[in-house]
């Protein structure tokens, strides 16, 4: 009896720890036709989705997580191969044998087993509708002639989750195939130098495609208020600040 007892105390420790592991990180809850959508922000360029029951993972990166402490995941998307967006210890957390990865041909030569996804490609995984828009630098180089993200490498991802599309841009550039998106209802875009976006290209991109609500994510230094000056005569895109450095 004692011993069933502790057993029924150290799970509902471990339970409580892993709710306060949640609870460190902000989130905001989006209201869809199919159920509540919880967004938590786990930083950088990582976020984490509850909706349906099922978990989505975006970019885990271990740097910025437990992820012991964190629900495994029902489906994984990766925008590239960088190691602060495809970090192999966070996905050794995660992953179950039933986990779905989405990623790029270049994240696939790390990680086996997952659902390769190319520029331009629509899947639907899950129920949910996942469209893989390009992510490349135009301006913003490693050396003469190469990107930082050479364009066909990476993805930006639109998930569609009942009513709502959310954009994650993974690491990009205010590029076209951006500035041509519709019906975008929640857009992360990346805002940190030299490797992505000035807070005057972010701003460019969303006037363009204009998201009903913009999050700065992925910004490092940048200081995000200066996108929000910059924003100041576009009420239509509404801007929420998070802890995304």
């Amino acid at each position: 009896m004692l011993k069933s007892v502790l057993l029924i105390v150290l799970f509902g420790i471990a339970i409580e720890t892993g709710v306060r592991a949640q609870k460190n990180y902000e989130t905001d809850i989006v209201k869809t036709a199919k159920g509540d959508l919880e967004i938590a922000f786990i930083g950088h360029g990582t976020v984490m989705f509850t909706f349906g029951g099922k978990v989505i993972h975006v970019d885990p990166f271990s740097r910025l997580a437990d992820y012991s402490k964190l629900p495994q995941a029902d489906l994984i998307l990766l925008t590239h191969e960088h190691g602060d967006h495809l970090d192999l210890k966070a996905l050794e957390s995660l992953r179950t044998e039933k986990t779905k990865i989405i990623l790029t041909e270049n994240c696939a030569q790390q990680v086996k087993g997952g659902i390769i996804m190319r520029n331009g490609e629509v899947k639907t995984i899950d129920g949910l509708t996942i469209e893989a828009v390009p992510a490349y630098n135009l301006v913003h180089l490693r050396s003469e002639g190469v990107a930082f993200h050479p364009k066909g490498n990476g993805n930006g991802y639109v998930i569609t989750f009942g009513d709502k599309r959310i954009y994650l841009a993974g690491d990009t550039e205010n590029i076209p195939e951006m500035k041509n998106l519709k019906n975008i209802d929640y857009a992360f875009l990346p805002m940190n130098l030299p490797y992505t976006m000035t807070p005057e290209m972010v701003a460019d991109a969303a006037k363009a495609f204009k998201p009903k609500v913009l999050y700065p994510y992925h910004y490092g230094e940048t200081d995000p208020v200066k996108l929000v000056e910059l924003m100041k005569d576009t009420p239509d895109v509404e801007i929420r600040i998070r802890k995304m450095q």
